[in-house]
């Protein structure tokens, strides 16, 4: 469903420079397989102090690949100084871009980097602690990082913030926290209310299936289960949507009103302006 770039598919593909450097001078490691992504970035530095040689081992999706190796072209032949220089935003321009969902890719691998090389400059040393504090603690986010891809980034919302680092992307509660950080950052400019996303245009059926069970993964049901409820895909007959509540939302009063104003707002939101949602009816 990604529209993806030739360099990006490229890159993914045919990735350069994988493996680990086992007698690395530097090793970065960010994220977890708990979180999906999980990036190990080393490098060896040569004679001249320059980067001679650096290996990614990333466990993720297409971005993640194209981008940790897009990242290792970039920073061989470079000293420290200009490779701490590389911004998540330098290695999308040169993968020609990538999707909005899949800008933490990005992020990921200039974390890497920066870990890589803080690694090498504190050799000997006990391990910094990680700095500042956890807002989002099912992805593990402080406010330092959130406020670093807000101010880097020009970001106003916090579902670009989902995109650009996870935060937010799991219960949601710690939306109002983002909210705040945005607003601290970038003053009278944030705009934290959602905005309308761009939609596909014409879509297959299986296609229109599979965003429509994409969205309700995405963006309904983490909001449900944050109640106790839940809610399935039961079937798709043209425009017509047809789901099933589960948990706390299959006995609560309002079904209806989450129905419309939740389920079939965001489906035509992120899907398509002309669809409707109905329950499931009972035998």
């Amino acid at each position: 469903m990604w529209d993806y770039t030739d360099e990006v598919m490229n890159n993914f593909m045919n990735p350069h420079n994988t493996g680990f450097i086992e007698d690395a001078d530097g090793i970065g490691e960010v994220g977890s397989l708990s979180c999906g992504d999980a990036l190990t970035l080393t490098f060896k530095l040569g004679d001249d102090g320059k980067i001679a040689e650096a290996k990614f081992k990333t466990f993720g999706c297409a971005s993640a690949i194209a981008s940790s190796s897009i990242l290792t072209d970039m920073i061989i032949g470079l000293t420290l100084e200009e490779a701490e220089k590389v911004t998540n935003q330098d290695i999308v321009d040169k993968l020609g871009g990538l999707p909005e969902q899949k800008m933490h890719c990005s992020v990921m691998g200039q974390e890497a980097l920066e870990a890589a090389i803080a690694n090498y400059r504190n050799k000997g040393k006990a391990e910094p602690e990680k700095d500042g504090k956890v807002i989002c603690t099912c992805f593990g986010v402080t406010d330092v990082e959130i406020r670093k891809v807000v101010t880097e980034n020009n970001l106003t919302m916090v579902e670009e913030v989902t995109n650009y680092c996870k935060a937010g992307g799991g219960c949601t509660g710690c939306h109002p926290l983002i909210e705040e950080i945005i607003e601290e950052v970038q003053g009278e400019k944030a705009n934290v209310e959602h905005v309308r996303p761009i939609k596909p245009g014409k879509m297959t059926n299986i296609q229109k299936i599979q965003l429509i069970q994409q969205t309700i993964n995405e963006q309904i049901r983490p909001a449900l289960r944050a109640d106790g409820g839940d809610i399935e895909l039961i079937d798709v007959d043209g425009n017509n949507v047809i789901v099933a509540f589960r948990g706390m939302c299959a006995q609560c009063k309002m079904t209806e009103f989450t129905m419309k104003d939740v389920v079939e707002a965001k489906l035509r939101e992120f899907v398509a302006d002309n669809l409707t949602v109905e329950q499931q009816k009972k035998d």
